[in-house]
């Protein structure tokens, strides 16, 4: 299934993110991984602080310099991944990757782009791009 919203405020951006945690909560999910591509300023920390809010995790900001940012998160721990920095899939799975991948857990990764070859199965994609007009944005997300 592919929805497609536009938003015209990082706030509006939030509140997608925090509706699609809300989404996986209510459906009892454990593990998720969501893909998030676009390109740079986009908004995908953006959409990343509202997921976050849902599960009860503040201080949500770009891991781009620390790769991954662990949040406990209620119901399930929040691994907010950032892999702008990522060379190859050897810099991936030498952070302990796989152990992410095989805890219960949601994992919102940014350039997911950079890490396609490893983006597991079944995985929620989000796509944010700017409008035509550029002062709003297409999220469109894939895979609910």
């Amino acid at each position: 299934m592919t929805v497609t919203n536009y938003t015209h405020s990082p706030h509006e951006t939030e509140a997608l993110g925090e509706a699609l945690a809300r989404r996986l909560i209510e459906a009892g999910h454990r593990r998720a991984f969501i893909a998030m591509r676009g390109e740079m300023g986009v908004g995908k920390t953006a959409f990343a602080r509202g997921f976050g809010r849902a599960l009860g995790a503040d201080r949500i900001k770009s891991p781009t310099y620390t790769v991954v940012s662990e949040h406990k998160g209620d119901p399930v721990p929040f691994f907010h991944f950032d892999t702008y920095r990522i060379q190859d899939s050897d810099d991936l799975w030498s952070i302990g990757y796989d152990d992410y991948l095989a805890r219960d857990g949601y994992i919102l990764c940014e350039w997911s782009e950079n890490i396609e070859d490893d983006v597991p199965d079944g995985a929620i994609y989000v796509t944010i791009s700017r409008t035509d007009d550029g002062c709003g944005r297409q999220i469109v997300t894939e895979g609910l």
